[in-house]
C-alpha cells in the first residue's frame, strides 16, 4: 500500500531497538536501584533481583547500540519468557490481568519485539553484528 515506506525500515527497526531498551534499561534500574524492595513485590530473592536487574540493562544497551543485538535480544526474550512462566502459572494472571493492565499481555509484545531484532539482526544501524 506504501511502498515508498520500506526504504524507512532500518529507521524502524532502530526505533523499535530503542523502544525496547529504553523499557528494559528502566525495568533493569528499578531492580537494581532496590533489589530488596522490588524483590519483595516480584517473589524472588534481592540477590536474583540484583542479577535479573542487570542482565536486563546489559541486554539493553545491546540492543540500543546494537552490540551483538541479536544475543542481546535473546536474553531478553529469556526474561520475559519467564516473567511469562511467573504470571501464568504462580500468580495465575490471564492474558490481560485483573485490572486489565497486569497480563502477560506487555511481556508477550516485548518477546516478539525482540523476536523482530533477532530475525532482522537490528538493521543496518547497529555497531556490531
Amino acid at each position: 500500500m506504501f511502498p515508498e515506506l520500506v526504504r524507512f525500515t532500518d529507521l524502524g527497526l532502530l526505533l523499535l531497538r530503542l523502544m525496547v531498551g529504553a523499557v528494559f534499561l528502566s525495568s533493569g534500574m528499578s531492580h537494581l536501584k532496590d533489589p530488596e524492595g522490588r524483590g519483595k513485590s516480584i517473589g524472588l530473592s534481592s540477590g536474583f533481583t540484583a542479577f535479573l536487574g542487570a542482565a536486563e540493562s546489559a541486554g539493553a544497551l545491546g540492543v540500543i547500540f546494537g552490540v551483538l543485538p541479536q544475543l542481546a535480544a535473546a536474553g531478553l526474550v529469556l526474561l520475559m519468557l519467564g516473567a511469562i512462566q511467573k504470571k501464568i502459572f504462580l500468580w495465575k494472571t490471564g492474558f490481560w490481568g485483573t485490572h486489565g493492565t497486569d497480563g502477560w499481555h506487555y511481556e508477550l509484545m516485548l518477546v516478539v519485539m525482540n523476536l523482530v531484532t533477532i530475525f532482522t539482526g537490528g538493521g543496518k544501524y547497529v555497531l556490531s553484528k
